[in-house]
């Protein structure tokens, strides 16, 4: 990702290929609202606080989102 040297990369998602996978992003020069940055492999950018981010992590610790993706997974979604 460029245009800001503010950008700390975090994690990548993928990292198993050359086309440009899902990363995620912590911008200590953006407002507290949008300073996790999470990108995908199109070029958009979602912007959110480090709360949100840590519901996230709190709902995939909890299995909630493992399940949610199983049921669409199973759904053929």
């Amino acid at each position: 990702m460029s245009g800001s040297d503010a950008l700390n990369r975090v994690i990548t998602f993928c990292g198993k290929c050359s086309c440009g996978c899902p990363e995620l992003y912590i911008d200590h020069h953006a407002a507290a609202d949008r300073r996790v940055v999470l990108t995908d492999d199109f070029g958009q950018r979602i912007q959110m606080s480090i709360e949100q981010l840590e519901v996230i992590v709190d709902e995939a610790r909890a299995g909630r989102i493992s399940s949610l993706v199983a049921a669409e997974l199973a759904a053929g979604g």
